[in-house]
């Protein structure tokens, strides 16, 4: 099926693109395009206007920033999955990156248009809250940033303003002694996009957990924070018992949803078990193993 008729516009700066956006509010932002051109191929998205936002340079590349990292909005899946950078100083978004789609896929899609799409099922999210990553948005009215834990709003649904354009993410570095990160994922086998998935960030001292973050996906209509797990491991030793608590009481606190390939208590017993796993997996990394 074709998509109905339509404007496109390929602004060469982010100036350019706010300016586009301003004339036309009903217009859509695209850069690789995967979750916007088969949603207009089906006419369940009729914009009038594309302003595509891939030649924009300044929206691309990862930077060390010192304590932090910053990765354009443009960045590819498959350039996240491989920078060196972030393997050695925040290696969850390499690790996460691997599990998106295919490689075609992989070359195409970024990671801003990931995040601002907010898929329910997507992986960046989950990790985004894992390490409590900022995005930076720039809008007519200037820029400005939005924390992980605010970030994600609802089904498909982001704090971003409707003139706004989210040009980078910031995420700390992981690379101290005693900090592990792990993503583990349910995928669904035909599109890949997670039934389930748990990210996790933890730092640890004398094999006490000093801080935790973990980000879940896939399980409700939005990517969200299982703090009744964390709160039930922050200050304790990482036991095998303890873990398991954790896990238990990862999905405490979500309105999980279900379809037609799983349900929402067999998403509920996901989040369990890929907590789990992402705690275990967190765990031995952060003492090396």
């Amino acid at each position: 099926m074709y998509p109905a008729p339509f404007e496109y516009h390929a602004p060469a700066s982010l100036n350019e693109a706010l300016a586009l956006m301003a004339q036309n509010a009903d217009a859509k932002i695209i850069a690789g395009g995967h979750s916007l051109l088969p949603a207009m191929k089906l006419r369940l998205a009729t914009p009038p206007a594309l302003i595509d936002i891939g030649r924009i340079a300044d929206l691309k590349g990862i930077k060390d920033m010192g304590e932090k990292i910053a990765i354009g909005a443009l960045t590819t899946h498959h350039e996240v999955e491989h920078s060196v950078l972030l393997r050695n100083a925040c290696p969850l978004l390499p690790e996460v990156a691997t599990h998106i789609g295919d490689r075609q896929v992989r070359n195409r899609g970024t990671m801003g248009g990931s995040l601002a799409h907010a898929d329910p099922a997507a992986d960046y999210p989950a990790a985004m809250l894992a390490l409590g990553a900022t995005v930076q948005v720039q809008g007519s009215g200037g820029s400005r940033s939005i924390g992980a834990d605010e970030l994600f709003t609802g089904l498909f649904s982001t704090a971003l303003a409707a003139n706004e354009i989210l040009t980078a993410i910031h995420v700390p570095k992981t690379d101290a002694k005693g900090s592990g990160v792990a993503y583990a994922k349910f995928p669904h086998p035909a599109s890949r996009y997670a039934v389930a998935g748990v990210a996790v960030w933890v730092s640890i001292k004398d094999d006490t957990v000093q801080d935790i973050r973990i980000g879940v996906t896939g399980a409700a209509d939005h990517a969200q924070r299982a703090k009744r797990a964390e709160d039930a491991l922050k200050g304790k030793p990482m036991t095998e018992d303890n873990i398991a608590a954790a896990a238990k009481v990862a999905s405490d606190g979500l309105t999980t949803i279900g379809d037609i390939y799983a349900s929402a208590d067999y998403r509920a017993h996901l989040v369990t078990a890929m907590a789990l796993e992402a705690l275990h997996s967190a765990h031995h990394r952060a003492h090396g193993w």
